[in-house]
């Protein structure tokens, strides 16, 4: 899944540039894309980090089990824990905080049916999505690789 892939599709389903408002479906399914755009970026992230890049000499099922190891709501979890987020370059912290943002808006309109968007609002949300999607990527590698290990491996104390 590339992540810049589902940021087309997600301004495809907003119909930038088209007459008229777009459908309530396709306008959450937006946000929805948008959202699984950030989490199969990290999901990247998280693999390439911790296993290695396609370059990289690296086993490609031990790319696959990290990449697959990222939790939705593990994710959340940590992110919100701001006494060690504090500790991320900003940028991470930024992504983090989009990241549950985006989730929870997700959710609502993946299951409020009460939940209306509108088409400025979805292209916002997009718009945000690729750029904090870009500053992952731009990240040193060193901040990358702890960023994934915090928020995939659950940590053990004595």
């Amino acid at each position: 899944m590339q992540p810049r892939d589902l940021i087309a599709t997600a301004r495809q389903l907003v119909g930038r540039g088209k007459r008229g408002q777009p459908r309530q479906s396709n306008l959450k399914r937006a946000l929805s894309t948008a959202y699984y755009a950030m989490f199969h970026a990290l999901c990247r992230n998280c693999a390439d980090a911790l296993i290695g890049t396609a370059g990289a000499n690296r086993s490609q099922p031990a790319w696959n089990q990290a990449y697959r190891a990222v939790e939705h709501g593990y994710v959340r979890i940590q992110c919100e824990k701001s006494s060690v987020m504090v500790n991320f370059p900003r940028a991470l912290q930024d992504f983090g905080n989009k990241f549950m943002d985006l989730q929870r808006k997700r959710k609502l309109a993946d299951y409020d049916p009460g939940y209306r968007v509108n088409r400025s609002e979805a292209l916002i949300e997009i718009d945000v999505a690729e750029n904090m999607i870009r500053q992952l990527m731009a990240s040193d590698i060193k901040h990358k690789r702890a960023f994934a290990v915090w928020v995939t491996m659950k940590n053990r104390v004595n």
